[in-house]
């Protein structure tokens, strides 16, 4: 895979990949940048949810219809001296409806041992949390 990114100006870039849809990144005003788009940072942890996201989703196919509600949220812990990379993430999927918990589990660990290409690819230590139906449920209690 190929992505290409060109200088907007000041600190912007937009890169285009294979799907040809642009994503536009800049820096904060800490870093010289305007503040007008994502920064490559934010866009690395939506990755992540986006990721894991989509084979979650594949993997729950035929619970889908039962399913009303997925929300993953992306806590990402960075070190404080240059560079700031990330050292933890924790992704905390909210899900409501008429699922089990063990379902939910085992897509998210499947997706987490098996499938996601960008928690494959980070050095930081990733953990998951559960929150079914408004009640959270660890995967010991499955």
């Amino acid at each position: 895979m190929q992505i290409k990114a060109k200088w907007q100006g000041g600190r912007a870039f937009t890169a285009v990949g294979p799907t040809g849809y642009p994503m536009t990144m800049d820096a904060t005003a800490n870093y010289g940048g305007e503040g007008k788009a994502a920064t490559p940072t934010e866009m690395l942890l939506a990755s992540l949810a986006g990721c894991i996201g989509i084979d979650v989703t594949m993997i729950l196919k035929p619970h889908l219809d039962d399913i009303e509600n997925i929300e993953i949220t992306v806590d990402g812990v960075r070190r404080e001296e240059l560079p700031t990379a990330f050292t933890a993430a924790t992704l905390t999927f909210v899900v409501d409806g008429n699922i089990t918990p063990k379902k939910v589990w085992r897509a998210i660990h499947l997706g987490e041992e098996k499938y996601c290409a960008v928690s494959a690819s980070l050095k930081a230590e990733i953990n998951y949390k559960l929150i079914l139906n408004g009640e959270e449920v660890t995967a010991e209690q499955v």
